[in-house]
């Protein structure tokens, strides 16, 4: 597994519409997409940070992931994605070492990216997303 680079980090909000204005007016950055990906009950809102994106996360449903995230810890810093250039051959590595993974193969993220991910429970309590283009 060759990790290139922070593909992004993952930001848990309540609300895109209230989040949007604080990133680009307080800090002057520019959204460049809003997307819906329905399988995981998420809207997000991407931001360009150098070479790492900011991803935040709107929950549409109180029962999916980011809503049930929100329902126990509040808005905040959800996870930490990294890219690679092949994710099942990263996950079946990580698995290989000994890595509770989430997603046993790579599934449909934002931005067209396969991504997969690992549990917390083995990644120092980080929530760790694989991703790229495969």
């Amino acid at each position: 597994m060759n990790i290139s680079h922070i593909e992004h980090i993952g930001i848990a909000v309540n609300s895109l519409d209230e989040a949007i204005p604080y990133y680009e007016n307080m800090l002057g950055l520019k959204c460049y997409a809003v997307e819906e990906v329905a399988d995981q009950k998420v809207k997000t809102a991407f931001f360009m940070v150098g070479q790492t994106k900011i991803e935040l996360l709107e929950s549409t449903d109180p029962e999916g992931p980011i809503g049930k995230f929100i329902g126990k810890k509040g808005p905040g810093v959800h996870h930490l994605a990294f890219a690679v250039d092949k994710v099942n051959e990263a996950l079946n590595d990580l698995s290989g070492k000994g890595v509770q993974l989430i997603d046993k193969t790579g599934r449909k993220g934002a931005e067209g990216l396969t991504i997969g991910f690992l549990h917390p429970k083995s990644t120092m309590g980080v929530l760790t997303e694989i991703c790229g283009k495969e």
